[in-house]
């Protein structure tokens, strides 16, 4: 069967609010090291632990979607969340919010269960689109999940926004229930054969390799820029509280709407090319904050730059996975996006480090450099790629 636009639209939307999951708590930090008698840097590691987790319900439960029916794994990950949710609202220890964290990361992986099964309902001429608006809701969701927190946690606490989370997932789980189709698998071996199967992808498939690099190298930036931007912003000069921070969530949110474009770009075979872009618009977006120290207005251009290359270069990528084997897109995804938020957990210890070394300018410098790398790679495969391949 072929998706419905109404059934894009909820997988949209189902997508952003789960996803939102995972970045509730960057502008909460301050508040969260306030309650707890903590540095704020200290705080700041719940950020790559629940990215770590989301890594690693991306390797382990995401291929079982290639052999367990996918709308039955998506519910049940989907209450899984809930519970997690809860337990970060209520944890008494610093320690027990740490590991609320890491299994908030964990269960919040049924974004990356919705896209390999939009992908397998769509035909190959609409397959870029759909991945672009269903990416749209994903990106729109951790952007504004971003100022809802910091809103919701100046003024009614930060426990208030886990609480609020756990029951958006609960309405979510009855929508999935009413409104998702039933997808059957394909895959027919044991477990074990699964997740080996995910090494001979990597060995197998070049195209998987390059994307994945690529965005690895992306994603740090993202996740460096995300973590030490709260605590730029609530230093001197601005001193700004959480809901003002929040508030620039809505700056790159503008963004997503970049998504469908990128999309549609890819149904028309220049993914690759718009990967490129996206890598240049990231380096440029760090430049400008290296400049904006003292600047909102740089700040807020920056944003804007390095969400718009961030889904030029995660949505042109994914598009390019999903196209390589259609029996495999759910361990495909699993390559692509376990190492990709990997990269996301890795970046928010490194700006976090790179914080602590040189401040916001060591930050700035030390992702012009995880810029430069991911072009060397583009450029590197560029030259070892035939036409045909480049394409792709």
């Amino acid at each position: 069967m072929n998706l419905s636009k109404t059934n894009v639209l909820f997988m949209a939307a189902c997508t952003g609010l789960i996803v939102a999951n995972l970045y509730y708590c960057q502008p909460l930090i301050v508040l969260i090291a306030n309650e707890f008698k903590i540095p704020e840097a200290s705080a700041g590691t719940i950020t790559y632990l629940t990215q770590a987790g989301y890594a690693i319900g991306l390797f382990f439960m995401v291929p079982l979607g290639d052999k367990l029916e996918r709308k039955k794994q998506i519910l049940i990950t989907t209450f899984a969340s809930v519970i997690a949710l809860i337990l970060a609202a209520t944890a008494k220890s610093f320690f027990l919010l740490q590991i609320a964290s890491l299994l908030i990361g964990i269960t919040s992986i049924v974004p990356q269960l919705i896209l390999p099964l939009a992908a397998s309902l769509s035909s190959v001429e609409q397959r870029g689109k759909v991945i672009g608006t269903i990416m749209s809701g994903l990106l729109v969701g951790i952007l504004l999940s971003r100022t809802l927190s910091g809103f919701i946690g100046q003024v009614l606490g930060w426990r208030s926004m886990f609480y609020i989370a756990a029951g958006i997932c609960l309405l979510i789980f009855f929508v999935i229930q009413n409104k998702f189709p039933v997808n059957k698998p394909q895959f027919q071996g044991t477990y074990g054969q699964l997740i080996q199967s995910l090494f001979t992808l990597i060995k197998t498939q070049p195209i998987l390799r390059e994307a994945t690099i690529i965005n690895v190298f992306s994603f740090a930036q993202f996740g460096a820029f995300w973590t030490t931007m709260v605590l730029l912003l609530s230093g001197k000069p601005f001193d700004f509280n959480s809901a003002t921070i929040g508030l620039f969530g809505i700056v790159g949110a503008s963004g997503a709407l970049a998504a469908p474009l990128v999309g549609r770009l890819g149904d028309k075979g220049g993914s690759r090319v718009a990967v490129g872009y996206g890598c240049l618009l990231i380096l440029l977006s760090f430049i400008i904050f290296y400049f904006s120290i003292e600047s909102v207005i740089g700040i807020a251009i920056g944003i804007v730059f390095i969400d718009i290359g961030i889904q030029g270069v995660h949505i042109s990528n994914q598009t390019r996975v999903y196209s390589l084997l259609p029996e495999a897109r759910n361990r495909l995804n699993t390559v692509f996006m376990s190492f990709s938020f990997l990269g996301t957990a890795a970046g928010s210890a490194y700006g976090l480090f790179l914080w602590k070394l040189g401040g916001w300018h060591a930050v700035a410098i030390g992702c012009v450099v995880l810029s430069l790398l991911s072009l060397t790679v583009y450029g590197f495969t560029y030259k070892s790629k035939s036409k045909k391949e480049i394409k792709n």
